[in-house]
């Protein structure tokens, strides 16, 4: 069975076949975020600390740090600061460092600058994941190096130099070519996690069905482990978090088995935690029983972010394996 190690300075997360569902918190992410992007310009990482500890506390094995801002009033006084290739590379280190402080789960580090991918990488703790590489050559030249050198996992994602095509197969022969050019460096199959890039269901029909063949593809034929952001699937459609909920089940079926998501959201949470439990990928039940009783205080009027946060104090912290110690 294909299993990707990642580690934080304790503990191991193993996404895997035959693993529960990785839950890869999305919310660290200053993209599309005006006020995250503001605070961070002033040196106030309030935000991020508050949903670093909310979403480990809701679930989240792993949290996605993404270092994608601009500083729009420092651009005044230094024109550098409207380039992510300045202002990333400074940014990633500090959020890193600031979110490994307080939570004790793997890290993602994301960006699409690859000098903020290094900078992640010499800050981070254990084995992160990377995120990511496509298949566009510039791209593959600059990031399977890091990959290789810090010999850490990585994110590929099924697009090259054409784009995006809307032709499930063809997306299928770019991430094996990314798998192939992988192994030229001397990264194996099983550091590679693909997102066969999920498309809206709203602007395309067969969406759902592309994407669950898509997934059964790269597991049978290329043995690799896959991801994807979750909630593309709604994307400009109402009640989004119902969509989500249907579709994160019916991804784990297909052999998905991890997801870039809000794991604030109770009902995509309790989606997974069924999912697990039917795919025998929780012994006899026991999270399903615990998160069970979280589901009972969030209709007895809790929020789900304190009422997850009462569960994990109460049984330990849950959030991944304790490695052990030399």
């Amino acid at each position: 069975m294909t299993r990707t190690v990642l580690e934080s300075a304790t503990k191991t997360v193993i996404i895997g076949f035959d693993e529960p569902f990785c839950v890869i918190g999305e919310r660290i992410n200053p993209t599309g975020r005006k006020k995250l992007a503001a605070e961070l310009e002033a040196g106030d990482f309030s935000t991020v600390e508050k949903d670093a500890l909310e979403q480990v506390a809701c679930g989240a094995t792993v949290l996605d740090v993404n270092s994608g801002a601009v500083f729009t009033n420092k651009m005044a006084t230094d024109p550098r600061y409207a380039d992510n290739n300045f202002v990333e590379p400074m940014l990633m280190p500090e959020l890193i460092n600031r979110v490994q402080a307080l939570v004790d789960v793997p890290l993602c580090i994301d960006s699409s600058v690859p000098g903020a991918l290094q900078a992640g990488l010499e800050a981070c703790k254990g084995r992160p994941l990377l995120n990511s590489v496509t298949g566009e050559e510039e791209r593959l030249e600059l990031v399977l190096p890091l990959v290789k050198k810090y010999n850490v996992p990585v994110v590929a994602i099924s697009n090259d130099d054409t784009g995006i095509s809307e032709d499930p197969e063809v997306r299928f022969a770019v991430a094996k070519k990314i798998v192939e050019r992988a192994a030229d460096f001397g990264i194996p199959a099983h550091d590679i996690v693909v997102d066969p890039l999920v498309m809206p269901i709203g602007a395309m029909a067969t969406a759902g069905h592309q994407v669950f063949a898509l997934v059964r593809k790269l597991r049978e034929e290329l043995g690799v482990n896959t991801t994807c952001g979750a909630s593309n699937i709604s994307f400009g459609l109402p009640n989004r978090h119902g969509i989500n909920a249907a579709f994160l089940p019916m991804a784990i079926g297909a052999g998905m088995t991890s997801a870039i998501m809000n794991p604030v959201r109770a009902a995509e949470m309790e989606a997974i935690k069924a999912a697990n439990f039917l795919m025998n990928h929780d012994a006899n039940g026991g999270d399903w029983i615990r998160f069970s009783r979280v589901i009972d205080a969030v209709h007895e009027g809790t929020p789900f972010p304190e009422a997850a946060a009462a569960a994990a104090a109460a049984s330990g912290g849950r959030g991944g394996r304790r490695r052990a110690r030399g």
